[in-house]
């Protein structure tokens, strides 16, 4: 399929972008990578008069150390994302992480910001999202807002981004070495999106019990979500076998488990919890003692 007419705009600037949305207002689409936009182009399921492709904003591209935290640009692309070394140092969960979405053709052109203004229930960077604590840092003509991604996934394809308003930035505090991480996805085999989608963050105290616990969750429910009664049945409890396997049967807690015609709610359920169990576990392994 084709899609319908529409003007398209590559502006030079931030400002010039902002004049744009301004301008056109919900008859105006964003696009970085395309490769969410375009597809609802084509089934006519977006139909935007006006396209505006930020690709020629190198300063919307990157990532970089601030304050502190880790800042990828909204536009960096998958790729970048999977290759980059300040990551593999300072946040290797999202090395892993890109590395399994799609193919290389999407993860050359799809970028980290498209995905999660997005917002698909099956898509993998929210997971981390999620688990993470990130910040999404938008602009609009009135100015800047952060948006806490507990805050950001509203719903199916639904974020908190405001119609006049860009992504920019992902701000996300870096990983201790102490902290073990792990992303586990079961993808759906013709489209590569998580059926379910794991970012698991674990740290150890001396003694071998659960200091932190962070999970993020994909694919389940309509939005990415917390395990936060999984994480508080983890924090104080030793590292066995037995305490993950108690603590994921409740993966699930709190979610609309959404099924579909290959995978029933059930058993959707089911994978969380399993998908849970495996991803705390490996988190776990590769988590080292803190200093006593």
């Amino acid at each position: 399929m084709y899609p319908g007419s529409f003007e398209y705009h590559v502006p030079a600037s931030m400002q010039e972008a902002l004049e744009l949305m301004q301008a056109y207002g919900d008859d105006a689409k964003v696009m970085s990578g395309g490769h969410s936009l375009i597809p609802l182009m084509k089934m006519r399921l977006s139909q935007p008069a006006h396209l505006i492709d930020m690709s020629r904003m190198p300063e919307l591209k990157g990532i970089r150390i601030a304050e502190g935290r880790i800042e990828i640009g909204a536009f960096t692309t998958h790729r970048q994302v999977e290759t980059s070394e300040l990551l593999r140092e300072r946040l290797p969960l999202l090395n892993e992480l890109a590395a399994v979405i799609a193919d290389p053709q999407v993860r050359n052109r799809g970028t980290i910001g498209g995905s999660v203004c997005h917002a698909d229930p099956g898509a993998d960077f929210p997971a981390a999202m999620m688990a993470l604590d990130a910040e999404m840092l938008c602009v609009s003509k009135a100015g800047l807002r952060t948006v806490k991604a507990s805050e950001w996934f509203l719903g199916i394809m639904e974020s908190a981004l405001a119609p006049d308003e860009i992504l920019t930035t992902i701000r996300l505090p870096m990983q201790g070495t102490d902290v073990g991480h792990a992303y586990l996805k079961l993808p759906h085999q013709a489209s590569r999106f998580s059926v379910v989608g794991v970012a698991a963050l674990i740290g150890r105290d001396p003694d071998d019990t659960c200091a932190s616990a962070r999970i993020g969750i994909t694919g389940v429910g309509t939005t990415a979500f917390r395990a936060r009664q999984v994480e508080a049945m983890l924090v104080g409890k030793p590292l066995t076998e037995e305490a993950i396997l108690a603590a994921s049967r409740f993966a699930a807690e709190g979610c609309n488990v959404q099924g579909d015609l290959a995978t029933p709610i059930e058993q959707k359920a089911e994978l969380c919890r399993v998908m849970v169990g495996r991803a705390i576990a490996q988190a776990a392994m590769r988590s080292t003692k803190t200093s006593s």
